[in-house]
């Protein structure tokens, strides 16, 4: 009687995730067939590649690189035991799927704790580490707005076709640095919005007669987990969040001088940090068609001409879309031979 309990809940379980998967892919294919026209005439400036010298691939390869290197260090830092190879490939084949899956972002971040637990990191650790890498690199990416308006501002006149995005950058800076202060200092936010979602969940469960328990108080001992998981290396983690995203703003700078263009940095700066947002909309994998499209409007109202916009845009989105994808594919087979499949791993416990 058991046995067939639990096949009836595997089975819901089956049909409720194909479901989900399959209402994401309708979103992103109509997304898309909206988009489709302008993302056609972008990808026509391929052939036009052909006219970049070849040293400048060699340095924007160089420099996605070291973006890429800096996420792996940022694991590395903060799940103490772990080593860099786990980190590495971990992290290629997180990045591949957000890519190329639907929903993208929710499969990375399962397979991306399913691979870092074979490290020896428990789960509640391995999970209170990524929340933190991801609190920090979230913050320096929406820090760049504000940076970028306040270089503009001292060099020259803000065009107002970005002003919109450099407010509105600063808004979600203040935003979430307020609101992690005060989930980090204080313990009464953090129970009472616990509390809130114990008894919303709470009445879920009743009506759905599903086992979801969430207390106030695990609310707070996974902050504590957060905050813990860092400690002394915090310095550590903010400086290599800053340099990942430093290292990947710097191809698009790189590439924009490369099709003979000459970009203010700052406003630059601006554009790539509301391009970089455009990219957690789930809507499409990896931002595609959102992040082509808006950073080249939003580089065009920082004065670049339109063909040389697009033509750095397509091959910015070179290195960090498209290449880092077959990169993670051959990530995943290197894990897969020596650790198994990260679907089968049980996470370990020291």
């Amino acid at each position: 009687m058991t046995e067939r309990v639990n096949a009836q809940s595997d089975q819901r379980r089956l049909w409720k995730t194909v479901a989900l998967r399959s209402l994401l892919l309708l979103v992103a294919a109509v997304v898309l067939y909206v988009l489709w026209p302008q993302l056609v005439d972008f990808l026509s400036a391929t052939q036009e590649l052909s006219g970049i010298d070849w040293y400048w691939f060699v340095l924007m390869g160089v420099l996605m690189s070291g973006a890429f290197m800096a996420a792996w260090e940022l694991i590395y830092s903060a799940v103490p035991g772990t080593s860099r190879f786990v980190c590495s490939t971990s992290q290629l084949t997180a990045n591949a799927l957000a890519k190329v899956v639907p929903g993208g972002p929710v499969a990375a971040g399962v397979t991306y704790f399913q691979m870092l637990s074979v490290s020896g990191v428990s789960r509640g650790h391995a999970a209170a580490a990524l929340a933190a890498v991801g609190f920090i690199s979230n913050l320096v990416l929406f820090s760049l707005p504000a940076i970028a308006i306040v270089l503009a501002a001292v060099s020259a006149p803000i065009p107002s076709g970005l002003l919109p995005v450099g407010v509105v950058g600063t808004i979600l800076f203040v935003s979430m640095f307020g609101g992690v202060f005060t989930v980090v200092k204080y313990d009464r936010p953090l129970l009472f919005f616990g509390g809130l979602v114990e008894t919303v969940v709470g009445w879920l469960a009743t009506k759905l007669r599903k086992d979801w328990n969430p207390t106030a108080k695990q609310f707070l001992d996974r902050r504590t987990e957060v905050v813990e998981s860092l400690g002394a290396q915090w310095r550590r983690v903010l400086a290599v969040a800053v340099l990942n995203w430093t290292f990947d703003y710097s191809v698009l700078l790189v590439a924009l001088i490369a099709v003979g263009s000459r970009p203010r940095p700052s406003l630059v700066l601006l554009a790539f940090a509301g391009a970089a947002v455009l990219g957690m909309i789930p809507l499409t994998p990896g931002g595609l068609g959102f992040v082509e499209i808006g950073l080249t409007a939003m580089l065009v109202a920082s004065g670049i001409p339109g063909p040389d916009a697009t033509l750095a845009v397509l091959t910015y989105r070179l290195f960090q879309f498209w290449l880092p994808v077959p990169a993670g594919a051959v990530a995943y087979v290197l894990f897969k031979r020596k650790y198994g499949r990260p679907a089968d791993l049980e996470p370990s416990t020291p």
